[in-house]
């Protein structure tokens, strides 16, 4: 059990406290108590674990001695459960199409937004500090954004682009999966719904279509330009966050809540990259599973039999890189060829949500087939950002890619229904059972021959003509004659 302890003076949480405690057992029945503590100017969060009755009273009773409690709240939370998309029914999409877009303009409870950098974040007077108010699924696109942001290094000189907190690395999952939680939560705690749960979309339908781009889902796509979105949709009245790239990197400032203009989206639209065309096939991401090892050095982009670079998609589905290959997850961000296809723009189109949750969902099911424990991520001599004890930026409180590195029903509250792809045949085992088919056929295709050779000699013998003298009667030497010997086919 986490327990993080947040000063709420001026909104900005402060550090001071990090429990833990696992006792979660059951995948199927993750029961767990949440505890909620008002501490005058604190407020004690803690994330879905069980715990039992006599360490709760411990806790409270240590707690109590070193703090003034004002209020404690427990409640019960049960397993979250992301369903695909397609398998909701029609009140089910409506409720979640209405949930996002309650997210999306419902202002977010805890947290606020730097729009300046460090050395700016108290203002030209030094005394007013440069914080905004943002939505709940605005903070979600803003912080995806700032993990990718390029290094402002002064006026007039070139923005630094080599550092990427959340891609081309290790955390590439750890991050993503911890972005999608906190959203999840989130938008839980703003339904007051702890069952809500984020569906995913499957991707890896082979498809030059998208199966999700209907309105009632994620919005079809528009008659007068077919690179935005219906108006029939919710979707197409959002507006986009973090637009303004260029003034970032040449002015040195920060993406604010300032909106702009709509989401594009263009599925199968770039007719210059024919291979971004058609999304994965459903036997890649069995392929995909296949590959055992969680990253290879020098665990980046170029990584080759490395899982996390193959479901990123920059190896093959087979794992093997190739700098030409756009795979799986980003081959689904192309595909959609708009605002989900530009790296600090995607999460701006929801489906950026369903994309990743599919993602997250691939990952959680490595962990459980391979039982991988911590060791098997690299400890050091990853990029920036993506050691396994790093913390994740910008998340707070801090969260290290070592706690996202474990499967999500025992410790992470929440769990996938899906129908995993066959392993396609590898060519080997493709030849192998050709060759075994056709002695199979041919030994049929002898034993048939024998057969009918077989029923003709009888057939022969029964339509001879009546004996005469000068025929042998069989009987007359059947005694005098061997057995022969049987022939075996």
């Amino acid at each position: 059990m986490k327990f993080i302890i947040h000063n709420s003076l001026m909104n900005l949480p402060f550090f001071l406290q990090w429990f833990n405690h696992k006792q979660c057992t059951s995948s199927v029945n993750c029961q767990a108590v949440e505890l909620l503590i008002i501490i005058n100017r604190y407020t004690v969060f803690s994330s879905c674990k069980v715990l039992p009755q006599e360490t709760l009273h411990i806790l409270d009773e240590v707690l109590k001695g070193l703090l003034s409690i004002a209020l404690v709240t427990c409640f019960l939370c049960t397993l979250t459960v992301r369903r695909n998309l397609l398998d909701l029914s029609a009140e089910e999409r409506r409720r979640f199409v209405n949930a996002l877009h309650q997210a999306k303009v419902t202002i977010h409870p805890d947290i606020v937004i730097a729009t300046r950098r460090r050395e700016e974040i108290f203002g030209p007077d030094g005394n007013t500090p440069q914080f905004e108010n943002i939505s709940i699924y605005n903070y979600f696109v803003w912080s995806h954004y700032y993990s990718v942001r390029k290094t402002f290094l002064g006026a007039g000189q070139q923005s630094f682009g080599g550092i990427d907190f959340s891609h081309e690395g290790p955390a590439f999952v750890t991050w993503h999966r911890y972005h999608l939680l906190q959203l999840e939560r989130d938008m839980q705690n703003m339904l007051q719904d702890p069952s809500f749960g984020l569906p995913y979309w499957n991707f890896a339908t082979g498809q030059n279509t998208c199966d999700i781009c209907s309105d009632d889902l994620m919005g079809a796509r528009s008659n007068s330009d077919v690179s935005l979105i219906s108006q029939n949709s919710i979707f197409s009245q959002w507006r986009v966050l973090c637009e303004n790239i260029e003034d970032y990197e040449t002015l040195g400032t920060i993406c604010n809540s300032t909106e702009g203009g709509p989401i594009r989206r263009n599925p199968a639209g770039n007719v210059a990259r024919p291979m971004v065309q058609r999304l994965p096939e459903p036997e890649d991401v069995a392929q995909c599973l296949e590959v055992g090892v969680f990253d290879t050095p020098p665990f980046y982009s170029n990584s080759t039999d490395s899982f996390r670079n193959t479901v990123e998609g920059y190896s093959d589905p087979s794992g093997k890189y190739d700098p030409a290959v756009r795979s799986l997850h980003n081959l689904a961000h192309l595909f959609l060829n708009g605002t989900g296809g530009q790296t600090h723009l995607s999460p701006n189109d929801p489906i950026f949500v369903l994309l990743h949750t599919f993602t997250d969902a691939v990952f959680d099911e490595w962990l459980r087939r391979y039982s991988a424990d911590i060791s098997t991520y690299p400890l050091e001599n990853a990029p920036i950002g993506h050691n396994r004890q790093y913390n994740m930026v910008p998340f707070w409180p801090p969260v290290t890619n070592d706690e996202m590195f474990v499967t999500a029903p025992e410790n992470l509250g929440y769990s996938y229904e899906v129908e995993w792809p066959g392993r396609a045949l590898r060519v080997t085992e493709m030849i192998t059972i050709a060759i075994v088919t056709a002695l199979v056929l041919v030994a049929i295709i002898f034993a048939a021959a024998a057969c009918i050779v077989r029923v003709k000699k009888n057939k022969d013998e029964l339509h001879q003509p009546l004996l005469t003298d000068q025929y042998q009667h069989y009987s007359d030497d059947y005694d005098g004659i061997s057995t022969p010997s049987q022939s075996v086919v």
